[in-house]
């Protein structure tokens, strides 16, 4: 769904719009028990972050609000399926549900501070950031505390894909990429810290060696 044709119908979407675009019988429509619409969008404030995603170019799906017990849950979130470049579409890969909030920044981030990089350290535009997933019911590794990723308030990035072919990624490029693959994740890095709470990499701990992990939790805690 393009977000700037989402934006209208989002207060009250029936869930029988999301399952099919197909017609349904006559007789079957009037058989079928009554369901309850689902709310998306509901408070002023989620509908202003989905129409400042929108302002960003990004194609993006609204999704219900979802709580799975545990402590978990994915609420105000969308499913990306692309951003916007200087010049072309972003791809990204392997997302679930990510906060409305933490998308438009990652939006930013991925336009702003990584196409941009990309083209300026690295000599080609970027077209796809790889990911490995946003949300996911957990804790913290080594604590009781639920980690952000268990509200899909998280995304961990692993590699970045130039127009030229290249891959840059975090487990390789870190420390054994060339001069000009490290400045460019260093760089990327130091930018997600101007617009993410809680940035982690490969410095932070061997946990993070292979991935950045960003979330809009925190206070400019930056590693």
């Amino acid at each position: 769904m393009r977000s700037g044709a989402a934006l209208l119908p989002l207060t009250l979407l029936p869930l029988s719009l999301l399952a099919a675009c197909g017609a349904v019988p006559e007789a079957r429509q009037k058989a079928a028990p009554r369901r309850t619409p689902l709310v998306y969008a509901a408070h002023p404030e989620a509908r202003a972050c989905l129409a400042n995603l929108g302002r960003s170019s990004a194609n993006f799906t609204p999704l219900p609000d979802q709580y799975y017990g545990a402590g978990c849950s994915a609420l105000n979130a969308v499913r990306l399926s692309a951003l916007a470049g200087d010049s072309a579409p972003l791809s990204v890969s392997n997302l679930g549900p990510v906060a409305c909030p933490l998308a438009s920044s990652f939006a930013a981030w991925a336009r702003y501070g990584v196409d941009r990089a990309a083209r300026q350290i690295l000599g080609s535009p970027l077209v796809r950031i790889e990911t490995m997933g946003s949300y996911n019911c957990r804790t913290v590794a080594g604590t009781d505390r639920m980690s952000a990723h268990a509200r899909a308030e998280a995304i961990d990035v692993a590699a970045f894909v130039l127009a030229d072919g290249r891959r840059i990624s975090v487990l390789r490029d870190w420390t054994g990429g060339d001069n000009q693959a490290r400045a460019f994740l260093q760089t990327v890095h130091a930018s997600a810290c101007k617009r993410f709470g809680t940035v982690l990499g490969p410095a932070y701990n061997a946990a993070h060696r292979d991935h950045l992990h960003l979330e809009l939790s925190g206070k400019a805690f930056c590693r």
